[in-house]
C-alpha cells in the first residue's frame, strides 16, 4: 500500500495513480473480485465521452458498475474501481459488536445517531440490538462504531441484526490508491448528494452560463455534448460548505423524444466537480441506451417515462436563465490528499458538521483502499424512494416558503 498522499494524476479527476497504473495494479484480482468484463459503451451514443460498464455476475449487489473519464483507460479504471468497492462492501470484514445503543455508548464511542439520515417507516429503537462495525472518527482519531446496514451491501438478504432505520445505500463508498485518497472521494460524495438535495428543495436558481467556463476540459466536454445536436443545462449547487459542485441535464434538442442523462460533481476543485457532472450525465444517458444496469425498472423504458423525462429536463433548462458564471463558484488547489482531507473537514466544521467516520474496508492482500464514509447531519439523496428530509433540508424548504 502506498503511504505518499501526493497528487500524481490531476487530468479528469485526481488519483496518486494515473488510470493505467491503476489498472495495471487491481488486473490480478479481478477474477477473485467476480469481475468478467469490461465493456466499451461509448459508441452506443453519438456524444463520445468515454463510457464503460463493468460485469459483476454473481454480485451481491447491482451486477453491473459504470465508470467514465476524458480517456477509455480514465473510463475503464473509474468503472473497475466501482466495482471493486462494491465488492468490499458485500464482504464486510471488520470487527463488529451486537449491542443495544444504550449500552454501546457506555463502553465506546459511538456516531452520532441523531444526526444520521433516516428512512420512511421506520423508527430506530436504541434499546434493540443490533450489529454495529468499527470505524474511526477522523477528527477525534479513535475508534467510533456505526451501524453494519448503512456500511454492508449485500443486499441478497435483509441487514443481519439491523433495524433497517437507516438508508442502506452505496452513499459514501469510494476506493482510491490509499485511505486518505479514498476518504476525500467518499466524503466529497456524501457533500455532493446533500448539496443536491438541498438544491431541490430550493426554488430553481439561473443556469450557470457556459461562456463563463475558462477551463479546456470543461469546455471540451460540452463542445461533445453540443455538437451532438443535444441540449445541456448547468447549475453550481454548491452549498454553505462551499465545495464546489454541478447538476447537468441534457435532452434531445427542439423537444425531441430520447433517452436523458443527469449527473452531480463535487470536487474541491471546481472545474474537476463540474467536468464529473457533465460525464456523469453523458453516463447515464448511456445507462439508459445500453440498458446496461440491473437495477433499471422496465416502466423507465416505456414511451410515457422517457416523455416525462424529457418534459422535466426541459422544463428545468427553459424555467432559468444562464447567468450565473463559473467564477462565483469556489475553488481550492491543493497538492495533496490529506491537504484535501483537511480542507473538507475544515468546511464541514463551519456548518457545524464535525463528527467525521470512515469505516476502513480495505484488504492487506490488495494494493488499494476502499472506505465508507458516514457524515452525521448532511442530507441524504432527495430521490431515494425512502428519503426523509433532515434538518438541512427543512430549513431549506422554510427559508423558501
Amino acid at each position: 500500500m502506498t503511504d505518499n498522499s501526493q497528487k500524481n494524476y490531476v487530468h479528469d479527476t485526481h488519483r496518486l495513480r494515473d488510470p493505467g497504473q491503476t489498472l495495471s495494479v487491481v488486473q490480478p484480482f479481478l477474477r477473485e473480485m467476480g469481475i468478467t468484463r469490461i465493456a466499451n459503451l461509448t459508441g452506443l451514443d453519438r456524444i463520445g465521452l468515454p463510457t464503460v460498464m463493468v460485469a459483476r455476475p454473481n454480485s451481491r449487489s447491482v451486477a453491473v458498475s459504470l465508470g467514465k473519464g476524458l480517456s477509455l483507460q480514465a473510463a475503464q479504471a473509474s468503472g473497475v474501481m466501482e466495482a471493486i468497492e462494491s465488492w468490499h462492501a458485500e464482504r464486510v470484514s471488520l470487527p463488529q459488536r451486537l449491542a443495544r445503543y444504550t449500552d454501546l455508548i457506555d463502553e465506546v464511542d459511538v456516531v452520532d445517531v441523531d444526526r444520521l439520515p433516516r428512512v420512511i417507516g421506520a423508527q430506530f429503537d436504541p434499546n434493540r440490538n443490533m450489529l454495529w462495525v468499527e470505524g474511526r472518527d477522523l477528527n477525534r482519531q479513535h475508534a467510533c462504531w456505526v451501524p453494519l446496514e448503512m456500511v454492508d451491501t449485500d443486499y441478497t438478504a435483509a441487514p443481519l441484526a439491523g433495524q433497517r432505520a437507516f438508508p442502506r445505500t452505496t452513499n459514501g463508498l469510494a476506493s482510491g490508491n490509499n485511505v486518505a485518497e479514498a476518504s476525500c472521494h467518499a466524503i466529497c460524495e456524501l457533500i455532493e448528494r446533500d448539496a443536491t438535495t438541498l438544491w431541490s428543495h430550493r426554488p430553481k436558481t439561473a443556469r450557470l452560463d457556459p461562456e463563463t467556463i475558462d477551463d479546456s476540459r470543461c469546455q471540451e466536454a460540452i463542445e461533445m455534448v453540443s455538437n451532438a445536436n443535444l441540449e445541456i443545462g448547468l447549475w453550481n449547487t454548491t452549498s454553505d460548505i462551499g465545495i464546489a459542485s454541478f447538476r447537468c441535464v441534457i435532452c434531445e434538442s427542439g423537444g425531441q423524444p430520447g433517452h436523458i442523462g443527469i449527473g452531480d460533481g463535487c470536487h474541491p476543485d471546481r472545474a474537476i466537480a463540474l467536468l464529473r457532472a457533465v460525464t456523469e450525465a453523458a453516463q447515464t444517458r448511456l445507462t439508459y441506451i445500453s440498458g446496461a444496469r440491473d437495477d433499471l425498472d422496465p416502466e423507465e423504458f416505456t414511451d410515457q417515462a422517457k416523455t416525462d423525462r424529457c418534459r422535466y429536463i426541459r422544463n428545468l433548462i427553459d424555467s432559468s436563465a444562464p447567468t450565473e458564471a463559473f467564477k462565483d463558484c469556489p475553488t481550492h488547489s491543493t497538492d495533496t490528499f490529506e491537504d484535501d482531507l483537511a480542507l473538507l473537514m475544515n468546511q464541514l466544521e463551519v456548518v457545524g458538521i464535525s463528527q467525521v467516520v470512515v469505516v476502513d474496508l480495505s484488504r492487506s492482500e490488495y494494493d488499494l483502499s476502499v472506505v465508507r464514509a458516514v457524515v452525521p447531519g448532511l442530507e441524504a439523496p432527495h430521490d431515494d424512494a425512502d428519503y426523509v428530509a433532515g434538518k438541512r433540508a427543512l430549513r431549506v424548504r422554510e427559508a423558501s416558503a
